[in-house]
């Protein structure tokens, strides 16, 4: 649908729709850039206040994502005031607020309109030198590919529904309550070519992004993968979101050596909500960021491929 609209003609817009990046940065001055995003759901978690926590961590992580530090966010709100109690409300709001705060950023105002189903999310507002954005677009061959985050919430919220795997959920609402304000920092002592986050199109969907503007070929190293304690149990039951499947339908540049199990294959389409910081850095630079990484407190971080040639967003999982 967006093919259909007038690309916007501006200098200043260093990062607009073209290349599916996670978030718009506009140039304000020679030394200083806007960086903008918005995103909201519906609850994955039955507690409105560690909702309000995930979905704020989410909007968030897309500033994080382009190398920059988050500055103001306003409220989204949809929220059915006939069904549920304006408690409901006020602990998700504080949810937002509390995450906001942690991430150095503060909330200054918002829009609610009444809707059938409770949603809740942000518009961000950040900054960042022009000259140290991390686009999508910049992979290189020879890179390394780093990713800070397990995978397998969209697996686990699924098996959460059916009462299986309650220790895989906890641990899944963990992760999806943690900002990436730190990642990001620990990356910032790198040389990043390029960075995205992953949530709602997976691993792959992302990736392909990533590949796709920096026209570049992939590799990721199956058994390399962060999974989240009992993903795995859980997508070789079948417990697989309809998300994966869209994701898989849709990414036809994707190949699987044989001996990938269906499992993997399916987390790594998996739906992430507040997922990691994926980066493209030079290959001597890949283990040092791990560690840096995982001295941080960022335990599951990890090098998952490697950036292999020149070409057009082709991605081989062995």
């Amino acid at each position: 649908m967006l093919r259909q609209l007038p690309k916007p003609a501006d200098p200043n817009l260093l990062v607009g729709i073209d290349t599916v990046d996670d978030a718009g940065v506009y140039r304000i001055q020679d030394n200083l850039a806007l960086i903008q995003t918005v995103d909201f759901f519906t609850p994955i978690v039955d507690d409105p206040y560690t909702f309000g926590q995930i979905a704020a961590a989410n909007s968030l992580s897309d500033v994080y994502a382009m190398g920059g530090k988050p500055l103001t966010a306003m409220n989204i709100v949809g929220f059915p005031l006939g069904c549920l109690a304006g408690e409901v409300l006020r602990d998700i709001l504080r949810g937002g607020y509390d995450k906001v705060a942690e991430a150095g950023a503060v909330i200054v105002g918002g829009h609610t309109v009444e809707d059938q189903e409770p949603k809740y999310g942000l518009s961000v507002t950040g900054i960042v030198h022009p000259d140290e954005v991390w686009a999508n677009a910049g992979a290189r061959p020879g890179d390394v590919l780093v990713l800070a985050k397990p995978l397998g919430t969209g697996i686990l919220a699924t098996a959460a529904k059916a009462d299986m795997y309650a220790a895989g959920w906890a641990a899944a609402i963990k992760s999806m309550s943690t900002l990436n304000k730190m990642a990001a920092e620990v990356f910032r002592q790198y040389d990043v070519h390029a960075c995205t986050d992953i949530t709602g199109f997976g691993l792959l969907g992302h990736l392909s992004e990533m590949a796709g503007a920096s026209r570049v070929k992939v590799r990721v190293q199956s058994l390399a993968l962060p999974l989240l304690p009992y993903a795995a149990e859980a997508a070789a039951m079948g417990l697989v979101p309809g998300g994966a499947y869209a994701n898989r339908e849709y990414l036809a540049k994707v190949s699987f050596a044989a001996a990938v199990p269906e499992n993997i294959r399916d987390i790594c389409y998996d739906p992430q909500t507040s997922g990691g910081l994926l980066v493209s850095l030079p290959s001597q630079q890949g283990k040092a960021a791990v560690e840096a990484l995982r001295a941080a407190g960022i335990e599951d971080a990890a090098v998952i491929g490697e950036v292999t040639a020149t070409g057009e967003g082709e991605i081989y999982v062995y």
